[in-house]
Order: structure tokens, then C-alpha cells, then sequence
């Protein structure tokens, strides 16, 4: 800590200030660590840009109207650098920003079809602002601080294990069988049980590579790992010319994921944002009525709210960030920006955003403040101008630092007492509630309401703080969301 200091005071002034404000030197950090930490953060999540347009870019709202896919990926990367950076200024932390995942199929698949695209964006905005008045006020800190330390500890290697999951599943390591429906066996290892495709190929040899790397404890492990699995899929690609995995409509099972690692025409353009501000917060009211339009922003709210809390956590154990009680200090400022993620998503039709857990790659590399974020950030908006010079790094080129991000957060398990059935049971099923359900709110609502039941059942009701009740009850309405509606209907 002394050295750090002293290396701060001999720096300029201009490094000094940054140094003091971030926090750098009092987190054990290093400008250099930060800025490699938001390099790698943005390359593992920088996928969003291309595969947020295409979930809503699928969907039809209700008067059949599509998104621009190219609009949709301006929008993405613009929202994902300016709340990055927000938050990294203000909160202080290296946790990015960008499109919550499932949030944004939610939108697609169910609520368009029931109102348009403006009023699904205003549904976002209201329920970003709910999120806001929760957190100013203090009840989102209130029930972070409930959860107990084990949960809080089962709620991190969960979380470890879904961004493994997304690793190998995003990378074709792992997939779905085509006759799933019809055998006892969902999913199963690449194309008939071998790794039969170049881009799984490339993500072996690059999960090999960075777990070597890590392992060695070679300084920028991740990032150094990432840009030469990224070179390897350039040269693979080359010879192999395997394309995309979707060829005029068809499936290509051995193609690439989203981008494929071609040299580019061209190296950008101007981004077209007119998206910005399409949005209609008084139509869904009208169309479906009051009640089935707070249904849909009551679903909302709750899978935003524990999916960030969850991530806080899992994020903020990761990175040594939270203090003796388990808690993230300034956590009450962190989250009222992170319910402005929603607002803004909702105002630029990106739909909601949220803390990412890819963020979790960054802070492996050593990222511990908000310095990380700006880089992150401002290679969110620079993408938006380069997004062909981006897309020569596939995701299969960036899932590995997942696997990795995985395997060193499953570490937190040594925090749970196990011993304890009445504890390892809500544990266990936090744990594999994320990856199976493939929803980090899904894992967090199970664990509290098993929690809750098991606590009550042995003697210690006592023992569970007011808030875990009610979000446990709220929790059981969510997973009843579907034959509320259908009866409603």
C-alpha cells in the first residue's frame, strides 16, 4: 500500500488527481492495470452490439413494425459507452454497462406484440424510473444489506457459473441437441458429441491459452490471451472459410456466432441514432389498459432490480471490493445510476440497461475502480463509428475469459456453511437456478423464497430479516406472472 502511494505522489499532478479520485493506489491498483482492465472488459462484452439488434431487431410490434437492426446496434453501443462512463464517474467502480440480456427478449417476444415499439421503450422509462425512487430513497440498499452473507456468497458463484455457461454455450462448446424434445439429453458437447467446427476450435486453444496465462500470472493475461485467439480466428477463418452460422436463412452449425473475423472493406461510418427519443409513455395505458400494462412493468422492475443485485454482489466479491459485512460501500449512489441505465435504455430504444457481467473479465485483469469504465465506455462510442474494425473479434475469441471469469468466481463457495442443510439447500439452488434457467433474477428468486421455507421449517424464522419476506412473496407472484396474465386476459 506504501508503495503504491509513494508511486502516486511521484506522479504528475494530472495522475495524481486521477489517482486520488478513483481511488487507484488505496484499491492496490494501477492506471495501467485499469486501462487493461476496461480493454478486456469491452472485448468480452462488446457481442451486445451485435446481438442486441438482432434479438429486437426479430421482433414485430403489434402494428408489424421491425427496428432497423442497423439503427438498433448505433443505439446499443451509444447507451452501453455513456452509462459506462456515468457510472465509472460517479460510482467509482469498474462494473459496465450495456443491454440486459433477457430483458431485451422480454421486450421482443412479449411485450411488442401487444404494443409498439414507442410504447414497450415507454414501459423501460417508467419502470427505469420506479428503480430510481427505490434506490434514492434507499429500499434497494435496505434489501441488499437483508441478504445474508451465504446467500450472497451462492449468488456469486451463480453468477460465476451463468457467465461460464454463456462462455461455452456462445462459443458452440457446448449446445443445444436438434432432437432435444425428443431425448433425455437437452444439451450436449459441440456437433455430436466432438468439437467438430473451426470456431470451437479457436475457443479450446484460447481457453487453454488464458488459463495458462492466468495460471503463469502473466501480467494482462486476459487481454494479451483474447487479441491472440482474435489473430488465430483471422488466420483460421483464412484457410478454413467456415462464414456465419446463419447463410441466407440456414443454419450453419460450424460457422461463426455472430462475427466473423475478416479483415473489414471498410473501417466505419457514421452512426445513425435516430431511434433517440422514440418513445411513447402514456400509448401502452391506452392500448392494453392500466392493468396488464403494470403487469408488464412489475416484471420488468423485478427482473432488472435482482438481476443488478445480483451482479453488484457477484462483481463486488470479485473484485475485494465489499466490506467486513459483506456489503459494497457507496452502494446507494451505484444504484440510483443504475436505475438511470433503464431510463436511458428506454429513451434510445436499445431497451434496458444494466451492470453486465462481463465486467467480471476487467476485474480479473486487475480493474478495481471506475478508471476501467472510461476506457470501457469510450470504446463504446468509438465503436459505434468502427463497429466493421470490431467485428473482426468474434465472440469465440472472447468466451474464454468467461470460462476463466467462471472458474475463479466459484471460488466464493468456500464462504457458504454447507454443513447447514438448511442453508445449502437455498445455496444450491441459487447456485444452479442461474445456469440451468439461463436468468441471474431466476436463481436470486428461488434461493430467497427456498430460504424463507427453510428457515420457517427449522425453528429459525426468526432469523430472516422483514425485506426477505416481502421479496420473497413478490417473487412468487413473478414466477406466477404467466396464469396471472392468462386469467386476466
Amino acid at each position: 500500500m506504501s508503495q503504491s502511494t509513494g508511486a502516486a505522489s511521484q506522479s504528475p499532478a494530472g495522475i495524481g488527481a486521477v489517482d486520488r479520485y478513483f481511488k487507484i493506489s488505496e484499491r492496490g491498483s494501477t492506471v495501467a492495470r485499469e486501462v487493461r482492465g476496461g480493454l478486456v472488459s469491452f472485448f468480452a462484452m462488446a457481442y451486445i452490439i451485435i446481438l442486441n439488434p438482432l434479438i429486437l431487431g426479430s421482433g414485430v410490434d403489434v402494428e408489424g413494425n421491425q427496428l432497423s437492426i442497423v439503427e438498433i446496434a448505433a443505439v446499443t453501443a451509444f447507451t452501453a459507452g455513456v452509462m459506462t462512463i456515468a457510472f465509472g464517474a460517479i460510482a467509482r467502480y469498474p462494473f459496465a454497462f450495456a443491454t440486459g440480456l433477457g430483458i431485451n427478449s422480454l421486450v421482443a417476444v412479449t411485450i411488442a406484440q401487444q404494443v409498439t415499439w414507442a410504447e414497450a421503450m415507454g414501459l423501460i422509462v417508467i419502470e427505469g424510473v420506479i428503480i430510481v425512487v427505490l434506490a434514492i430513497t434507499g429500499f434497494r440498499t435496505a434489501v441488499f444489506n437483508a441478504v445474508p452473507a451465504d446467500l450472497k456468497a451462492a449468488i456469486a458463484v451463480g453468477i460465476g457459473l451463468f457467465i461460464a455457461m454463456v462462455g461455452v454455450v456462445d462459443s458452440g462448446f457446448v449446445r443445444r441437441l436438434p432432437d432435444a424434445a425428443n431425448t433425455t439429453v437437452p444439451v450436449g458437447l459441440g456437433i455430436g458429441g466432438s468439437i467438430a467446427s473451426w470456431p470451437t476450435f479457436v475457443f479450446v486453444v484460447g481457453l487453454l491459452l488464458c488459463g495458462v496465462l492466468v495460471a503463469r500470472k502473466i501480467r494482462g493475461g486476459l487481454f494479451i490471451g483474447i487479441v491472440i485467439t482474435a489473430v488465430f480466428a483471422v488466420i483460421v477463418e483464412g484457410f478454413a472459410n467456415a462464414g456465419p452460422s446463419v447463410v441466407d436463412g440456414e443454419p450453419n452449425p460450424t460457422g461463426w456466432s455472430l462475427a466473423v473475423p475478416v479483415i473489414p472493406d471498410s473501417l466505419g461510418g457514421i452512426p445513425n441514432l435516430s431511434l433517440i427519443g422514440n418513445v411513447d409513455l402514456i400509448g401502452a395505458f391506452t392500448r392494453i389498459g392500466p392493468l396488464a400494462a403494470g403487469l408488464f412493468i412489475f416484471t420488468l422492475l423485478l427482473a432488472n432490480f435482482f438481476d443488478a443485485m445480483g451482479t453488484f454482489t457477484g462483481l463486488g466479491k470479485e473484485a475485494e471490493l465489499m466490506d467486513d459485512k459483506g456489503n459494497l460501500p457507496g452502494m446507494k449512489s451505484a444504484l440510483v445510476v443504475e436505475g438511470f441505465g433503464a431510463v436511458a435504455g428506454g429513451l434510445t430504444s436499445s431497451s434496458s440497461n444494466t451492470v453486465f457481467l462481463e465486467s467480471a473479465s476487467g476485474i480479473a485483469e486487475g480493474a478495481r475502480t471506475g478508471l476501467a469504465n472510461i476506457v470501457t465506455g469510450a470504446l463504446f462510442l468509438l465503436a459505434m463509428f468502427f463497429t466493421p474494425l470490431y467485428e473482426v473479434v468474434p465472440v469465440e475469441a472472447a468466451a474464454p475469459a468467461l470460462v476463466i471469469v467462471g472458474a475463479l468466481m466459484i471460488a466464493q463457495i468456500k464462504q457458504i456453511d454447507l454443513s447447514d442443510f438448511s442453508i445449502a439447500l437455498p445455496a444450491f439452488l441459487t447456485i444452479v437456478a442461474m445456469p440451468f434457467t439461463y436468468s441471474i433474477a431466476n436463481g436470486i428468486g428461488i434461493g430467497f423464497i427456498a430460504w424463507v421455507v427453510m428457515a420457517t421449517a427449522t425453528g429459525k424464522a426468526r432469523t430472516v430479516h422483514p425485506i426477505l419476506w416481502i421479496v420473497a412473496a413478490a417473487f412468487v407472484l413473478y414466477f406466477a406472472i404467466g396464469p396471472i396474465t392468462d386469467a386476466l386476459a
